[in-house]
């Protein structure tokens, strides 16, 4: 301790006026240290009170040429520390809180309503004839809401529910992304979080709503992993046999969390009176999940820009050059679906890995999996919910950040500084001048709390933030 310190403990506290010396009395200076030691190693970050749970995941380890009668005999790895939260429980607290006044319970249609326009082209206010365009701005009067309302109304009631029980959905939408923390070393957090989209993205998306409810942490492949498969087979476990654990990770952690008591909610709902007052039956619905493209090919179970490398569609890749043609948009209707079939190919090359042996790699398997970019991991999603009729493909929706702002856009407004350095002259000065404009536009509006009618579309800040990254 410091002198200063030393001094600020006599002033400050054991001479301070309201502080008496024999609430000193019987303290234990070592047992003290001991509980502050206890509760540093106990995760208080992940404290039970708050609902989070620790628990462990196993992951089969195939071998070329090893056979087993049953995938369940094969050896395992049991990947520990996996901090997860009960998505019932999330769904539960979400519910019940007295905001669920604002939440909007009973997904519609918006229609905007405008005046046709006249034989010269002008808009004549006057005319009783009008024109009604389908507005789409939130998940709760998006059409997949609304069918999937109509889907669970159309549903035999319980006969237990009190008669002015209300039926609702729970729209949920996931996220994850793996962050690397640091610029140097290997320190990195994988979260899954959720929203819920019967709340309006323009107070969901605000960081003081508190919106976002951490789901799990999910972590990576455990160091020893090749000193367990060494010590098993002696030989170090490949790049397709590493690969595959990651993919068995991911989907164990989905398992862990949709627990059977969420599966009882999927498929019943659950009865909740809700922080409005109002009693209704709810049920949970995954609608859209959010991750950048390798996460999503980890969740939807294909190989990495492969063949068909959408997640969403059975495009092929030599056919990706013409996106925006009329003949790309009927390719995008060809979308991928989790049928039987697709369930027993994956089935089947898993039982050529365990019971045959043969290699992840191996042209068995490739001439099983390759004609969709499949893999030999089924996903969670779809061993949860395929049965409910559920197509996980449609969960995985564009995500513009990490597929545009942070990819695209960043790749394209690099190639035009790069376009007008090699013009030369005073072309870059020019454009740092007109961006300068932009920028003193965007903090005149701020200035005069017309943010948020102007910066949208100019997006200035944006820009600028863009442009000076790209010129480091």
């Amino acid at each position: 301790m410091s002198r200063s310190k030393s001094q600020s403990l006599l002033d400050d506290v054991l001479f301070a006026p309201d502080f008496e010396l024999s609430d000193l009395r019987g303290l234990n200076v070592g047992r003290e240290w001991e509980r502050v030691e206890s509760s540093e190693t106990s995760d208080p970050e992940f404290s039970a009170a708050d609902g989070w749970n620790k628990s462990s995941v196993t992951v089969r380890l195939p071998k070329e040429k090893e056979k087993w009668a049953d995938e369940s005999e094969a050896p395992q790895l049991e990947v520990p520390d996996v901090y997860h939260r009960s998505l019932l429980d999330i769904i539960k607290t979400v519910c019940r809180d007295p905001e669920a006044s604002s939440y909007q319970w009973i997904p519609y249609k918006q229609f905007w309503r405008r005046p046709k326009n006249s034989s010269d082209g002008t808009v004549d206010e006057e005319s009783a004839e009008v024109d009604d365009i389908r507005v789409y701005s939130e998940l709760f009067n998006s059409d997949a809401m609304l069918l999937e309302y109509e889907k669970i109304r159309s549903q035999p009631l319980d006969p237990d529910d009190p008669p002015d029980t209300e039926v609702a959905i729970v729209p949920i939408m996931l996220w994850s992304d793996s962050t690397h923390l640091a610029s140097f070393g290997s320190a990195s957090l994988w979260p899954i979080y959720a929203f819920f989209g019967f709340i309006s993205k323009y107070i969901r998306n605000k960081p003081t709503s508190f919106c976002a409810h951490h789901l799990a942490y999910v972590p990576s492949l455990p160091d020893f992993i090749q000193d367990k498969y060494q010590s098993l087979y002696d030989t170090a476990a490949t790049a397709d046999v590493l690969r595959f654990c990651k993919r068995e990770l991911m989907n164990a952690i989905w398992l862990l969390i949709l627990d059977p008591e969420f599966m009882k909610a999927y498929e019943h709902g659950i009865l909740e009176k809700c922080g409005d007052g109002i009693l209704r039956r709810l049920f949970p619905r995954f609608f859209t999940y959010s991750a950048d493209y390798p996460e999503k090919i980890l969740l939807a179970c294909i190989r990495y820009l492969a063949q068909c490398p959408c997640p969403r569609c059975l495009i092929q890749k030599a056919d990706i050059s013409e996106m925006g043609t009329p003949a790309d948009m009927e390719r995008r209707n060809i979308l991928r679906v989790d049928t039987t079939a697709i369930q027993n190919l994956i089935d089947g090359a898993r039982r050529s890995v365990f019971r045959k042996g043969f290699a992840l790699n191996s042209k068995k398997i490739t001439k099983i999996l390759d004609p969709k970019s499949l893999v030999t991991t089924r996903s969670a999603f779809s061993q949860r919910l395929s049965k409910f009729g559920f197509n996980f493909y449609s969960m995985f929706v564009p995500d513009l950040l990490h597929e545009f702002e942070l990819g695209v856009w960043k790749a394209v407004f690099t190639h035009l500084l790069r376009i007008l350095y090699a013009e030369g002259k005073d072309r870059i000065q020019i454009l740092n001048k007109r961006y300068g404009n932009l920028w003193s536009l965007y903090e005149y509006a701020q200035v005069d709390n017309l943010g948020s009618a102007l910066c949208p579309h100019l997006a200035a800040k944006q820009f600028v933030v863009s442009r000076t990254m790209c010129l480091q």
